[in-house]
């Protein structure tokens, strides 16, 4: 697929081949939602915590007499019963963090490559790279790019472009190595440079031919034909050689 390469300030550079495999593949929203939620659990830090009746700091003292009180019979202050004891089944910390196949992985990066292509919210420059690392100029020559909103990844981190970038809200700025489904569907649009889109479709390609060689190399090699022949010749010979021996017997008799 055919492909148009624009500058920063909105104006042709040229055009370039867009692999279908990449950006061009059944737009999977499954894979895509499992993506994300793995993406997101694996932020989530779990530092919530509870103490429990033992683990509380009070005084372990019984509170007042056991009786002649007109109260109810009661020992340390550590108990949930009171304001400031232990929390019974409370939570504990808690490790969010999920595994996720990198076939699975791969695939919903395809997906959302290809969902922006489709709805025609892709958009790739030639260069990510600005002369002065002034906010107002970049946010002009977004303007005209006509992506305000939008997640840019590049093949390299140009100082000025990413200064410039930081105070806009709506920009996130991303290196190759950083793609992720999460970011690409967060915002409207996705601009990639056009040696960017080189090193994703590389890397892409490489980790579907890795995965096939992994399937054919676990499949079970087939046995010779030779080795199933060999013990019916075996078999052959011991009959044979019992009659040779038995001939020889009756003759020296």
């Amino acid at each position: 697929m055919n492909f148009e390469i624009l500058t920063l300030g909105g104006k042709k550079a040229g055009t370039m081949e867009l692999n279908a495999g990449v950006f061009g593949v059944e737009v999977r929203t499954d894979l895509m939602s499992r993506t994300v939620n793995w993406q997101r659990d694996s932020k989530r830090a779990g530092l919530a915590f509870t103490q429990t009746r033992g683990e509380i700091n009070r005084t372990k003292k019984k509170v007042y007499g056991q009786k002649k009180t007109g109260g109810a019979r009661h020992g340390a202050k550590s108990p949930s019963l009171f304001v400031g004891g232990g929390v019974v089944f409370g939570p504990r910390g808690r490790d969010f963090t999920s595994s996720l196949p990198k076939q699975v992985r791969a695939l919903a990066l395809k997906s959302a490559l290809s969902s922006k292509a489709l709805s025609q919210n892709l958009i790739i420059i030639d260069e990510a790279s600005m002369a002065s690392h002034k906010t107002k100029d970049l946010a002009a020559s977004l303007a005209k790019l006509g992506a305000s909103n939008a997640t840019f990844i590049v093949d390299a981190m140009e100082a000025n472009f990413d200064r410039a970038s930081r105070n806009l809200p709506f920009i996130k700025v991303i290196p190759t190595s950083g793609a992720n489904v999460m970011d690409i569907l967060r915002r409207e649009k996705l601009v990639l440079t056009k040696h960017a889109v080189e090193l994703l479709t590389a890397r892409l390609l490489t980790e579907k031919a890795e995965s096939k060689s992994v399937k054919s190399a676990a499949k079970p090699v087939a046995k010779p034909s030779a080795t199933k022949a060999e013990p019916k010749a075996a078999a052959a010979e011991k009959p044979a050689a019992a009659k040779k021996l038995a001939t020889k017997t009756k003759k020296e008799a």
